[in-house]
């Protein structure tokens, strides 16, 4: 017979130390790149724009440690905006950047195919701006079935109401906000897995800030094996 805490309607017996289905994994996810470009980063006003540049190549970098899919988009590259952000181009030296007309990526075919050919169904997403180019395509995903995480210090709007109201509008239509360190130790999740740890730690040395310095000293004075 099955334990059932009266209280709280948990089937205690079935009570496991196994990660839920919501959490993010190398295996279950895509990470896209929209529109971290020259131009819209000159007009992006809602926080600081080296904050947002560091925590879109961390979470480049998680990306490519835990080898998760990535597709990167730009738009009017060649007429307005301006290339991808080099130090991201730099992370993905083999990936083809997709470029198109359309503010929203999802309305662009060849971006599309790109996200199916991932085979994932949880999609993370940053970009500029944020009520533009990250709220369409988030909201056009979750219409077709797709879960939503936006890496919200990765991306940046035009003023920090345009940034706010945008990722109230997601999450109002089902979308899940996350941040760039939160994703990356998302993927980690343990300690003990030391394939990924010494790169994990690294990407945190480089773009983790006080957390970083913390790892860079706890490594100097407790042992280079110090968890993070």
């Amino acid at each position: 017979m099955a334990h059932i805490d009266t209280g709280t309607g948990i089937d205690i017996d079935a009570v496991t130390a196994t990660p839920g289905p919501d959490l993010l994994t190398p295996d279950n996810c895509a990470v896209l790149f929209v529109d971290h470009q020259p131009q819209m980063f000159f007009g992006t006003g809602s926080g600081d724009r080296t904050a947002i540049i560091n925590a879109t190549v961390g979470l480049a970098k998680a990306a490519k440690v835990f080898d998760v899919p990535v597709v990167l988009s730009t738009v009017a590259a060649e007429s307005f905006s301006g290339p991808l952000l080099p130090q991201l181009a730099d992370a993905f030296p083999d990936r083809k950047t997709v470029d198109r007309t359309t503010m929203n990526a999802w309305e662009d075919v060849a971006f599309v195919e790109a996200v199916k050919a991932t085979g994932r169904r949880k999609l993370v997403i940053a970009g500029l701006w944020t009520e533009v180019c990250v709220v369409m395509p988030a909201l056009s995903a979750l219409a077709q079935g797709y879960e939503v995480y936006v890496v919200t210090d990765a991306s940046g709007g035009v003023s920090p109401q345009a940034h706010e109201h945008a990722v109230q509008r997601m999450i109002q239509a089902g979308a899940v906000p996350v941040t760039w360190v939160q994703v990356l130790l998302e993927f980690q999740r343990d300690w003990a897995r030391t394939e990924t740890y010494g790169p994990t730690t690294e990407v945190v040395k480089e773009h983790g800030g006080a957390y970083g310095l913390g790892i860079v000293y706890a490594q100097a004075v407790i042992g280079e094996h110090a968890a993070g």
